[in-house]
């Protein structure tokens, strides 16, 4: 394909195919594991890339008023954790003319999704309350669904149709022709009265049956996982100094225990070790009891940031409450940073706005106040800009400072939540290298699942073909019979 067509690609997408063992796969699941087939949708998606110029989509290039009508948008996670992608169709109206940009803002939102998340699937949301005969356009709904199909390979959980009017059933048939039996499996028909079975009402707008209050506005570029900031971290209140309290009791107590375990059996660990750091900076900080040591380290241009993925929480069962991120400064000036979360009524941060000096690293505690519970939707954003040696670090400074700074000249890092249901292994007959291993991810898991499944389709047809093949032995052997028994029955006819 590279020898015939290198032109049709850009290449940069070549480059990343050879260097994204995540991206191969991706192809190789969505068609799979049939490499002719799997070759053949690289090569189309590849040649889509170049003529949308996907690589080069931005704000910049793209039409305001495309931002600036609401018709498309991420927002929200559905009950699995996974991404909303919105289509407000009554805010779309069929125009010929303004077809091809408006396929382009499809291919920039889900190209800035895939980056930002290295891939991790989608959820679809037709909203189509309020629509009619003139919002009905199968052209653009076809391209919808091949972005899905034919160029972003394993991109799609589902797609949530909601409200669908009685009068675009017939174009609905349509478009299932346009789909594979994997994808017309993944439609969802809902009302607002079903419409909970997969996204939560905190996600859902109030014609809808929800609770959220997101509007969307135009600019900035809706990023709504970090659309609220982060509150600055005020006194702590009487009732989280009374669990302050209690955790420091249980830290001592549980230390015993710990070392009283480990002198009878130095050889059993928990399933990830507990980090132990000094308290230098904040005496009277109290560490997180249950925080756990970084199996993986994010390396960015001015932090290096840990954990790379996922801050583990405990569900209200096992009571895990702390986490710890840890930022060191790799370049040779001081580095303003801040954090922000999806959920700022459930965290508090500390410290949440602050710098790190050259060379150093910092430590940041993520705690869950008393009655809440981390969600796999909670996110956490980290940006981090580097600033002049002659810039004081303080408060006045910073809010200044970052008032100021070029969006350019920032880094940002997100992070997951992950719950886990108990800090201890359920049973001793574990095996002592699973607990070397980090906890799988969501996309871990859905693609071990998606090999399950594969492979469990192939072991069906083979036993779907060796009943037929049974069947087929049953009939010739009673057949067999048959002609035999009737060969003896002229034989002794003939005989008599």
């Amino acid at each position: 394909y590279l020898l015939d067509k290198s032109d049709k690609y850009d290449s940069r997408d070549v480059e990343r195919l050879q260097q994204d063992d995540k991206w191969v796969e991706n192809y190789l699941i969505w068609r799979h594991d049939v490499v002719d087939d799997t070759l053949k949708m690289i090569d189309e998606s590849f040649q889509w890339r170049k003529e949308y110029t996907v690589n080069d989509l931005s704000e910049s290039v793209l039409p305001k008023w495309l931002f600036e009508n609401g018709a498309i948008f991420l927002h929200g996670y559905d009950k699995e954790g996974y991404k909303l992608f919105w289509f407000r169709v009554k805010h779309h109206t069929k125009d010929p003319k303004q077809q091809l940009e408006k396929k382009k803002l499809v291919a920039f939102w889900l190209e800035h999704y895939s980056k930002r998340e290295n891939g991790k699937p989608l959820t679809v949301v037709f909203d189509m309350s309020e629509t009619g005969i003139s919002n009905i356009d199968l052209d653009f709904v076809r391209f919808i669904v091949s972005c899905f199909t034919d160029y972003y390979p394993n991109f799609l959980t589902k797609i949530v149709i909601f409200e669908m009017p009685w009068i675009m059933n017939a174009a609905f048939k349509i478009v299932k022709g346009w789909l594979g039996p994997e994808a017309i499996s993944m439609l969802k028909f809902t009302n607002k009265s079903d419409v909970q079975e997969y996204i939560s009402g905190e996600y859902l707008p109030p014609h809808m049956g929800g609770t959220d209050s997101f509007k969307y506005s135009y600019p900035p570029l809706v990023d709504d996982d970090f659309q609220t900031p982060l509150c600055e971290n005020g006194p702590i209140t009487s009732e989280d100094e009374h669990e302050s309290k209690e955790e420091i009791d249980a830290d001592t107590k549980e230390a015993g225990e710990l070392n009283e375990e480990q002198n009878l059996n130095q050889k059993k660990t928990n399933s990830i070790e507990q980090i132990s750091k000094s308290e230098e900076t904040d005496k009277t900080e109290v560490k997180p009891k249950n925080a756990k040591k970084a199996l993986t380290t994010f390396k960015g241009p001015l932090l290096h940031i840990s954990p790379a993925d996922e801050l583990y929480f405990g569900s209200k069962e096992s009571g895990e409450k702390k986490c710890l991120i840890v930022l060191t400064n790799v370049t040779k000036n001081i580095v303003a940073f801040k954090v922000r979360t999806t959920a700022p009524e459930k965290y508090r941060v500390k410290p949440s706005n602050s710098s790190c000096e050259p060379g150093t690293s910092l430590d940041i505690i993520v705690s869950l106040h008393g009655g809440f519970a981390a969600s796999l939707q909670d996110r956490f954003l980290i940006m981090a800009a580097e600033m002049e040696q002659s810039s004081g670090a303080g408060v006045p400074e910073l809010t200044q400072f970052w008032k100021e700074v070029p969006r350019t000249k920032v880094m940002e890092h997100r992070l997951r939540c992950h719950v886990t249901e108990s800090s201890k292994p359920s049973s001793l007959t574990l095996k002592e290298n699973a607990f070397n291993n980090p906890a799988k991810t969501n996309e871990d898991l859905h693609l071990q699942l998606t090999r399950l499944l594969q492979i469990n389709k192939r072991l069906q047809e083979q036993i779907n073909r060796c009943l037929w093949f049974q069947q087929l032995s049953v009939v010739l052997s009673v057949l067999s019979v048959a002609v035999v028994a009737f060969c003896f029955y002229l034989t002794y006819t003939q005989n008599s």
